[in-house]
């Protein structure tokens, strides 16, 4: 092995031990060291997303620990390169994968059938974790049941089923619990599954027959995580397939987690014997926060993006939105984002006067106008958006409109590409995903979508 591949080894290894495990898998587990010349460190990573976030944020730390193990650094010069090694992939091929995989995983697509079921799997998002969960009367009981099966995953509370209405934290609870297992058991196998996605790929498993392939992944799961489960309703052939993942992980003594909007006896069309597994260990029915648990939700989320909300605009918004927690959320991101497009700083006064009383989000919001809007603001025709261009500036407009449909409207997967003209949904979920990552680390694209939201909502 060159000295360099041994370097970079060396360097990783000690990046491992000091990033959480999905910072390292997804910023540094494909990345090379191409070269040391005169101080100068060149990396190699995959793609521009990863080459922004090493320059901006982990620069030191790898200068740093290239100096500790002998070779003095003092910058690095990142690029985005197609190496000989199979570990650095072009950037055009990785951009679909890396949506769904960590970049451990990622290999070029394969031509034809043979990776399509693994299209649409998701990992556990790493922001959910249990110390930015707010806890209150409504979700206390759900919030300790977790961390009881996150410490003794498959021998406590198996299955746990949470249920409430939408927005009520169910998604970070059950997410969080992933996180921690993982946390303290690196090497657990955590599938995290949205009842779409469990759909999508059970049916091109049948259609590309590859069905031992797709119970293999979800039956040899530590922990099976499943969002959504009122979604299963009216699929016979799912609910079946279902139920037997559901059996072996249960008898190989495999932890079980549920959400869904509604108790197991009231999903329509859902099999008795499915009732029967869902009630047999722990539900629980999270409700509505009250008011002190939104108030410590908005300064937690002002906190989380470093803007402080007293106390007297936090209750305003609090008692703007009451049940759903999500629509706070986006209350508060418009509020902000106002603000900060106006350098202010958040206020009642302007809260009242942005957002002003009642529900904020029109009641006639459509896809048709968040498309109208989003080509507005690039100054294309709509009907650039949802043709077949596929030209930079057009491509671009239309994945922050697929962005916004999703964040603003909740819109699924296949709804978002029929809006736009697409065919295939993957479109509309690598566009997302695309968007929501590089968000966080350009401020010309923050700044876009703030007035994006500013025109729907004003």
């Amino acid at each position: 092995m060159e000295e360099k591949n041994k370097l970079w080894l060396a360097v990783l290894g000690e990046i491992e031990l000091t990033l959480s495990r999905g910072n390292y898998l997804t910023w540094f587990k494909n990345s090379q060291l191409l070269g040391v010349t005169d101080g100068v460190a060149t990396i190699g990573v995959v793609n521009i997303f990863i080459k922004n976030q090493l320059e901006n944020k982990y620069a030191p730390l790898v200068c740093e620990l290239l100096t500790k193990n002998g070779v003095a650094v003092r910058q690095l010069d990142i690029r985005v390169s197609k190496a000989s090694s199979d570990k650095i992939i072009d950037d055009v091929d990785l951009a679909p994968a890396v949506i769904n995989e960590p970049l451990a995983t990622v290999k070029k697509p394969l031509a034809g059938a043979a990776n399509l079921s693994h299209e649409y799997r998701q990992g556990l998002n790493e922001r959910y974790t249990f110390d930015n969960f707010v806890v209150g009367s409504g979700n206390e009981l759900a919030y300790a049941a977790c961390q009881g099966v996150a410490k003794y995953p498959g021998s406590k509370y198996n299955p746990l089923y949470l249920y409430g209405g939408v927005g009520v934290g169910k998604t970070h609870l059950i997410q969080a619990l992933g996180n921690e297992v993982l946390a303290k058991k690196p090497d657990a196998k955590i599938v995290y599954a949205t009842t779409e996605q469990f759909v999508q790929e059970f049916v091109d498993a049948l259609r590309f027959k590859r069905t031992t392939e797709f119970a293999k992944h979800y039956r040899s799961a530590d922990v099976l995580i499943v969002d959504d489960m009122q979604f299963i309703a009216g699929k016979e052939k799912v609910q079946e397939e279902f139920f037997h993942t559901f059996n072996a992980l249960y008898q190989a003594n495999k932890q079980i987690v549920i959400s869904s909007d509604l108790p197991p006896h009231n999903i329509p069309t859902l099999e008795n014997r499915l009732k029967s597994r869902f009630s047999a260990g722990m539900t629980i029915d999270m409700q509505n926060p009250d008011l002190e648990t939104r108030c410590a939700i908005v300064q937690t989320k002002a906190l989380a993006t470093d803007v402080e909300i007293d106390q007297e605009t936090a209750e305003y918004l609090a008692n703007l939105v009451k049940s759903n927690i999500r629509e706070l959320e986006g209350a508060l991101n418009r509020l902000l984002a106002f603000c900060e497009v106006r350098g202010l700083s958040p206020s009642v006064e302007i809260a009242e006067s942005f957002l002003g009383s009642g529900d904020m989000r029109p009641k006639s919001l459509s896809p048709k106008q968040v498309i109208e809007t989003a080509a507005k603001h690039f100054q294309i025709p709509v009907s650039d958006i949802t043709g077949p261009k596929r030209d930079k500036d057009i491509v671009v407009p239309r994945q922050v409109a697929m962005y916004m449909l999703r964040s603003e409207l909740h819109l699924s997967f296949p709804r978002i590409a029929k809006e736009l003209g697409r065919k295939d949904h993957t479109t509309a979920i690598h566009s997302i995903a695309k968007i929501e990552r590089e968000s966080h680390i350009d401020p010309t694209l923050r700044g876009t979508l703030s007035e994006i939201r500013e025109l729907l909502y004003v």
